[in-house]
């Protein structure tokens, strides 16, 4: 699909908001399109972990720490996007889907990029702040793996495995800015959240296969072949057994594992309706996660405040 066209400049083909991005008078437009926010999938990804990890402690709606995590995520994934743009400008020029980007087309300059990802950063380490030390300390450290992965997809195939690392650290996060305890719950709670997102993320990688084939960019939609589905269904299984697990260990009866009956099912349409010939259904089922995210989010709200 071609770039579409906002007066003289390009909004990316894959942008959700392509009318409001090409609203905006330049060169606010580009800035956002660099930082995603015409596509909030990303962010609401990144923020759902997050919420688990809160919820599940049993904090309730009246934890304001909700709104200001999701503040955070907002600002970390528009950074973390302008960084990756940065490395991998020469990529993606040579990717269809991708080579309208700002950085990549040359309408923003890397070291406008660096201030706009300098910007972004201090709203992040204002939201570190509203969280207690030892939740500070888990959530820098998290800084190594996010810096290393634009470059996975250069040296393994699995740069999804390590997204799925990076992407999902706020349950850790959550979690230890309320309890200091019960590491087996919350460990369980995030090794769930890495299989759904080397799940959701082998969906997305689906879209690229012609072109990172060409230009030697890996990926497990790649390495998977033909058996895509088949591995993205036993991501997600994998997730839906060990968020179950999280919530059996928190609670032992029955609700802590009928509340994950529903985000298990939105996950089995998914893999049920996948269709990898259809060059709109794997975008769709990966921006679906929004709402599998949600689903778990309210099994963790329910485990959580009924263990409490």
């Amino acid at each position: 699909m071609p770039p579409e066209t906002a007066g003289n400049e390009t909004v990316t083909p894959d942008s959700q908001h392509r009318s409001l991005a090409g609203r905006l008078p330049q060169p606010f437009r580009d800035f956002a399109l660099l930082a995603r926010f015409d596509r909030p999938i990303g962010w609401w990804l990144l923020f759902w972990p997050c919420a688990w990890g809160v919820w599940l402690t049993g904090a309730g709606l009246q934890h304001a720490l909700v709104l200001w995590l999701l503040l955070g995520a907002v600002a970390m994934r528009g950074a973390g996007c302008v960084y990756n743009d940065i490395v991998d400008a020469e990529l993606d020029r040579k990717v269809a889907r991708t080579a309208s980007r700002p950085v990549a087309s040359g309408r923003v300059s890397r070291k406008a990029a660096w201030l706009w990802l300098f910007a972004l950063s201090l709203v992040g380490l204002v939201v570190l702040f509203q969280l207690r030390w030892q939740a500070q300390v888990v959530a820098l450290a998290s800084l190594a793996l996010v810096a290393a992965y634009p470059y996975m997809k250069r040296i393994t195939w699995w740069p999804q495995a390590w997204l799925g690392l990076v992407f999902t650290w706020g349950a850790l996060t959550g979690w230890t800015t309320l309890r200091a305890d019960r590491w087996d719950v919350v460990g369980a709670l995030y090794a769930g959240a890495f299989f759904w997102c080397v799940g959701y993320d082998t969906i997305y990688a689906m879209q690229d296969r012609e072109d990172d084939a060409l230009v030697g960019i890996r990926s497990s939609a790649l390495r998977l072949g033909g058996r895509v589905r088949a591995g993205v269904a036993l991501f997600y299984t994998a997730s839906v057994l060990l968020w179950a697990l999280a919530f059996w260990l928190l609670r032992r009866d029955a609700l802590a594992l009928l509340a994950i009956l529903p985000a298990a099912g939105h996950l089995f349409w998914q893999v049920a309706t996948l269709d990898g010939s259809d060059p709109a259904n794997p975008l769709h089922r990966f921006r679906s996660n929004r709402f599998a995210g949600a689903l778990v989010a309210a099994a963790c709200f329910v485990v959580g405040n009924a263990a409490a």
